[in-house]
């Protein structure tokens, strides 16, 4: 028997089911920017296949008034338009939820539940009847199920046709078709179910001063802000669309306007060995130079990230994480290169580690990254990761600090080196042990030899135990020096709190939401008050130290098979082994606040 909804404002999870390749995701993206525009708290994430065309898709979008836009798991309302998923979708619809399919063909009986809604609409008829042309029929389909969505959900229909007109603005034919595709599926809904449904939508102004936006653009936007002019790169997923945002940015802000000359430079090398020795070389130049790939591309990089590290020569690489080992799963999320990042390279080799939330912070950590590969003459990394960097987030608008000056660290002028009688490149260390450096053509006496090969203080080759460990000493001081400079953990404490919860990137809202959940459950369960620290950077700072001295038990959320965060912290601080227990979650879709809070009670045995 099928229970009753309660009726619900601004607190929903839908999902969409669809077939790669059809077009559903203009669709999609245009259901969630009208919820958006509507004020509403959304997100909307893409989980798509690696595939050009036929497997199945999926987008799920969640609004909600109090915030809470972590994935959720079960759904209210399941669009099934791929008839090679429906029994999957169907089944994870929740008690009292609702199934949108294509009633064009009947639904099989056997994929019926009885405590859920069909509303069957015939949108393949529909527009078999009113459009020519099977791309066009296709296409258009997608948009007669938003205009059925628009009805049931109560979205501002005047709205999302505004939104039509805007994108096809120009472009008449396809403005008019898509309209009428939409009111096609609007008043189909409106004649044969009772809308809005039990849980629908209402204006609200809680995206005042929000924007909405991708990590990949906001982290591009970042390095233009940065001062960055040079970049090389070799196309992966989902990297991609960092170095495509940056172009366009470049193509906008650094060309001359007068003369047309371009103030920026673009490579496409033949593989990512080749990108990031190019980056290393424009660094070593005096220009501020990255590359954006994810985990495959790190591993090919790690001999000359060791040489930059080494030579000590500023780069900075953004790794938008995706599944592995191997080629993986190229359109999953997952933060599977901690580790790989943070030892990049044989040897003994230690790297600064950035790691951002959201689009918000790769704007922000990518001019940080600059700054600290500057001020420490070595390789920085941002680990963002799919989730972030391809889906769109809901984020307040991106500040920025006209004042802002980039730290190019300690660079000797002119008048330095014609005071100095010789200079020695790893000579001259200050409190932070970093070594002066100078930039190429700026002085006959700033020339130097860099150099992958054992080298002492001086610069020269050597073999030497002594000379060899006096560089490599003075390296790792100056790793945990940058300590101090990196982005402070966010820290939250709660009274009567002796479990620690730490996590790292994209699992914040998730675990965020999970932790009010286990500190205000239903009724029946215990209460688990947890403090919260989100760690944003490696080397680990003292307050990292401190979070986990304060604790009887630590539970680590990340997402990876080996828990590689908890596998970090252990090797950096100290920390007993038994101190810190595991949360993970790595097949590759978005963490849910409802995985955290299962894993947790059930370690707790509550």
């Amino acid at each position: 028997m099928q229970q009753l909804v309660a009726a619900r404002v601004n607190d929903c999870a839908i999902k969409l089911a669809n077939v790669n390749g059809t077009g559903s995701a203009s669709a999609n993206s245009l259901l969630m920017e009208s919820i958006f525009k509507m004020g509403i708290p959304v997100s909307g994430k893409n989980l798509f296949p690696s595939n050009i065309q036929g497997l199945p898709t999926w987008y799920e979008i969640r609004a909600n008034k109090s915030g809470y836009t972590a994935r959720a798991i079960d759904y209210d309302l399941m669009v099934a338009m791929n008839a090679q998923t429906y029994e999957a979708d169907i089944q994870e619809v929740r008690s009292g939820g609702y199934v949108m399919f294509d009633s064009t063909w009947p639904l099989d009986e056997v994929l019926l539940r009885p405590d859920i809604s069909l509303l069957g609409i015939p949108f393949a008829a529909m527009c078999n009847e009113n459009f020519a042309g099977a791309r066009q029929r296709i296409l258009l389909k997608n948009i007669a199920y938003t205009g059925a969505l628009v009805a049931v959900l109560n979205i501002d229909f005047e709205l999302v046709g505004d939104l039509l007109t805007e994108k096809f603005a120009g472009k008449e034919k396809l403005r008019t078709a898509n309209q009428v595709a939409l009111r096609l599926g609007y008043d189909y809904a409106r004649e044969h179910f009772a809308c809005p449904l039990p849980f629908h939508l209402e204006k609200m102004a809680a995206a005042a001063d929000r924007i909405l936006i991708d990590g990949n653009t906001a982290a591009a936007l970042g390095c233009v802000f940065a001062g960055a002019t040079v970049a090389a790169w070799y196309p992966i997923t989902p990297a991609t669309s960092v170095m495509d945002a940056f172009k366009r940015f470049c193509e906008r802000y650094r060309r001359d306007p007068v003369t047309g000359e371009n103030k920026y430079l673009i490579v496409q090398a033949e593989d990512e060995l080749a990108s990031i020795g190019m980056v290393i070389g424009a660094s070593w130049s005096g220009a501020r130079a990255f590359t954006s790939t994810a985990g495959p591309g790190i591993s090919l990089m790690n001999e000359l990230l060791g040489l930059a590290y080494y030579a000590e020569i500023p780069a900075v690489v953004f790794d938008i994480q995706r599944t592995g080992p191997s080629t993986g799963m190229p359109t999953r999320t997952q933060q599977g290169d901690i580790l790989e990042c943070a030892y990049a390279s044989h040897g003994d080799t230690k790297h600064i580690l950035l790691f951002p939330a959201n689009p918000t912070e790769c704007f922000e950590f990518a001019v940080t990254a600059f700054d600290l590969a500057e001020h420490f003459q070595t390789p920085v990394m941002v680990l963002s990761d799919l989730d972030i960097g391809m889906n769109d987030w809901v984020v307040p608008e991106l500040k920025w600090d006209d004042s802002y000056r980039p730290d190019r660290g300690r660079v000797l002028t002119v008048e330095e080196l014609e005071q100095i009688e010789t200079f020695y490149r790893y000579v001259g260390e200050g409190d932070e042990h970093i070594a002066p450096r100078t930039l190429p053509g700026v002085h006959p006496k700033g020339a130097f030899f860099t150099r992958g090969s054992g080298h002492n203080a001086l610069g020269a080759y050597t073999e030497t135990p002594d000379e060899y460990q006096e560089v490599v000493d003075r390296l790792v001081l100056k790793h945990e020096a940058a300590a101090h400079h990196i982005p402070s953990p966010i820290v939250e404490r709660r009274a009567g709190a002796t479990i620690g919860v730490i996590t790292v990137g994209s699992c914040d809202l998730a675990v965020r939401e999970a932790l009010d959940l286990m500190a205000h459950p239903s009724a029946g369960e215990p209460a688990i008050v947890t403090d919260f620290m989100r760690i944003r950077g490696f080397p680990f700072g003292q307050e990292v130290r401190a979070f986990l001295d304060e604790h009887e038990v630590c539970f680590v959320v990340e997402q990876n098979r080996d828990g590689q965060l908890r596998s970090l912290l252990i090797l950096e601080t100290l920390t007993p082994k038994s101190k810190l227990r595991s949360v993970r979650a790595y097949g590759g879709f978005p963490l849910s606040a409802s995985q955290v809070t299962d894993d947790i009670r059930e370690q707790l045995g509550r």
